[in-house]
This record gives C-alpha cells, structure tokens and sequence, in this order.
C-alpha cells in the first residue's frame, strides 16, 4: 500500500447527511415503515406484533418519534375498550420518504465501490506494510 500514491480524498462522499438519526434505530425503522404502508394509521397492539416489540419498548420508541413530530398518537375506545391508534404525521411522512430516498443512495453508492474495486482486482486485501501496528 503506497500512501503516496492515492487518489484525494472527496470531502463528504460518504457523509449521508439526510440519515436521519432518530430514525434509523432499528426498531424505528421497522414502527416507520408500517406506519407508511398504512396511512389511516394502525392500531398499537398490531404494531406491537408487526415489529415484536413489548408494549413498554413500543411506547418509549413513539414518545421519541411523536416528541420529534414524525407520529400522531391518538388514544380512543372501541367497544368499551381503550385503544391507542398510531400514525405517520404528515410531516413524519416526508421526512421518512426523504430518509428512504438517501439509504437508497447508500446502496446504491455502496454497489458502485464494491464493483468498481472488483473491476480493479482491489477486494483481495494486501499485507499492512512495516511500520504500522495495531491501534
């Protein structure tokens, strides 16, 4: 590995700015994503099952989402039974498709550096040169 030979570094290629920190957690990933394939919202318990979450982890995950505006919680009853709807805010809905629409950059970028280094014959790695050791 010649250092001195490399390419300048692009500043911010990979930088993904439009990743959304709140909701890329995982399990806010997957309250997101059913909340966008269901516009009239869903139902608390169904979304407890969609994403196997438990009712206390559910409920921590949209505080922080309806804290952030991304999520409507609506609290009701249904045959005498309380009932707690869950849905994409209007503004939850853009920034979400926003978000998908950057991992989707990601991936895309992702697939470009891995066949551009196949094409190069750079995936095999080499030995680290004398002078450098483990940090």
């Amino acid at each position: 590995m010649d250092l001195d030979s490399r390419k300048p570094v692009e500043e911010g290629k990979f930088a993904y700015e439009g990743l959304d920190r709140i909701m890329h957690e995982k399990a806010r990933l997957g309250i997101l994503t059913s909340l966008l394939t269901e516009p009239d919202g869903v139902l608390f318990t169904d979304l407890k099952k969609l994403c196997t979450l438990t009712d206390g982890n559910l409920s921590r995950h949209l505080q922080a989402l309806e804290k952030e505006g991304l999520v409507d919680v609506w609290k009701g009853f249904h045959r005498r039974r309380p009932q707690t709807l869950c849905r994409l805010s209007e503004e939850g809905r853009e920034r979400f498709v926003n978000y998908l629409n950057q991992l989707e950059t990601v991936l895309k970028d992702s697939a470009v550096q891995e066949k551009a280094a196949k094409k190069k014959g750079k995936l095999k790695r080499r030995p680290i040169p004398e002078g450098w050791s483990p940090a």
